[in-house]
């Protein structure tokens, strides 16, 4: 067996995998305790699925009635792209599906978030990948990477998992369940694309004169007003044209509408609309059939626009999203499971970290159809301190979309506002566990509280 060199590095009191928006909030979280803190990152740049998988707007910091509920560093870096000109800020959704919508600059989004992470005091370490752990006992001593500069061995005191999907849970023996639990199947994935140069006033004429082509706010009772109050378009229809399409084969995307936001960027439009189905996200020859057909099927919703859609006769094809974007993968049976009653009955845990909003939102591993759950429009859910350990490992916090929650609550908490407040509680909970020498488990939940609402968390 062939054996490799490994640098042994300096070691950190925290290191969180991932620079999604997930990590880098935990990242943010974690040093501003004190605790020396490493980012651990596989592309050049933070984001994750705002940036890498072309994910927008941020879907949502509040509840069905308008009442904000993600605050902390999310909301500062939304206050930072504001003052950029890089987003409107938190605006009316005119979906119908969340009260508002957050709409950004994806280029500007990768700065702001640099600028948060090193202003706190992390490091972020880019091109690199996990690829195993040292672990005695119920602790994790180290991670093994590999970049560039070969494979380097990095201990610390506590680790975050915001990789998405579990990857220091699986490599450290927790146990968890792929997709859902009766047949490990996921929520399809997506390939989002962006399209440039639309005539905005010629596709709200459209959509004013074709209302019933559209699914728009249901609860205004004139819904025209809908598109002159909303400062950029965001909806799904254009019903009929996209059957017509599909009924002569042009379109071959096994989804019954068209979901399209448009950007900070007036007349451009991110399309959340391509449909892969069938392919597992951990499988790396599934992954890499999926990237190709997502493409393909971009391609078709971007001929079906320039033929069928009004106002996108002269749309230009800005870019496909250089990472398919991965809804569901593992999900790690963490010390609490979070289930799909425990959102819809707004359970009040005695030690939140974060609390979310959104909608129970699961797009069928089997089909076109979305199985949509939603809250009470005052409602909230609680996301408790215990659904980021394990039974298992005393040093590891889990954090974003892949925390403990079921196939059906993580349907909810997977959208990046949540997540980011994940990371925020999951970073604060690993930094001061560090500085404090104690496991994440036995950290003290007054500490954790007070660190969190110190820097503007809201927990209820």
């Amino acid at each position: 067996m062939k054996t490799f060199k490994t640098t042994l590095i300096e070691g950190y009191d925290v290191i969180v995998v991932g620079g999604g928006v997930s990590g880098s909030h935990a990242a943010i979280a974690s040093a501003k305790t004190g605790a020396k803190t490493l980012l651990i990152e596989q592309f050049g740049f933070l984001g994750g699925s705002l940036t890498a998988m072309g994910v927008g707007p941020m879907m949502t910091f509040h509840n069905r009635a308008g009442r904000q509920l993600v605050f902390g560093s999310p909301n500062e870096m939304v206050t930072r792209l504001v003052a950029k000109g890089a987003s409107p800020g938190h605006i009316l959704d005119g979906t119908g599906y969340c009260s508002t919508v957050t709409p950004f600059d994806a280029e500007m989004l990768k700065v702001t978030l640099e600028d948060m992470v090193i202003e706190a005091g992390a490091e972020i370490l880019y091109h690199t990948r996990l690829i195993d752990i040292s672990k005695e006992g119920r602790e994790i001593k180290s991670v093994f990477i590999h970049n560039r500069g070969g494979i380097q061995e990095i201990p610390a005191k506590v680790f975050v998992d915001a990789s998405g999907d579990s990857e220091i849970v699986k490599l450290s023996g927790v146990p968890f369940t792929e997709g859902r639990p009766e047949d490990n199947k996921s929520q399809p994935m997506t390939t989002n694309i962006k399209v440039g140069n639309v005539n905005t006033e010629k596709l709200r004429e459209y959509m004013i004169n074709n209302w019933d082509q559209f699914d728009a706010e249901e609860r205004s009772d004139d819904k025209a007003e809908i598109l002159k109050k909303t400062k950029r378009i965001s909806t799904w229809g254009f019903y009929d044209l996209w059957n017509k399409a599909k009924a002569k084969g042009e379109v071959t995307v096994p989804r019954d509408n068209v979901l399209f936001f448009e950007t900070n960027t007036e007349g451009e439009f991110i399309f959340n609309t391509s449909r892969v189905l069938g392919f597992n996200p951990l499988n790396p020859f599934d992954l890499s059939k999926a990237e190709t057909l997502g493409r393909k099927q971009c391609v078709e919703i971007f001929n079906f626009l320039r033929k069928y859609a009004p106002g996108f006769e002269n749309a230009t094809f800005v870019s496909t999203a250089p990472h398919i974007g991965i809804r569901e993968s593992r999900h790690p049976h963490a010390k609490y499971v979070l289930s799909a009653e425990d959102l819809i009955n707004e359970v009040r845990f005695k030690e939140p970290i974060a609390v979310g909003g959104y909608p129970l939102d699961i797009h069928s591993p089997d089909g076109g159809d979305t199985d949509t759950v939603h809250l009470k429009d005052e409602g909230a859910y609680y996301i408790p301190k215990d659904s980021l350990l394990t039974n298992e490992v005393d040093n590891l916090v889990l954090s974003g979309r892949a925390i403990g929650a079921d196939h059906h609550a993580s349907a909810g908490l997977r959208v990046t506002p949540i997540a980011m407040a994940i990371g925020q509680g999951a970073g604060a909970m690993a930094g001061l566990s560090a500085i404090n020498k104690v496991w994440p488990n036995d950290l003290e939940y007054a500490k954790l509280e007070k660190e969190l609402k110190d820097h503007d968390a809201y927990l209820g």
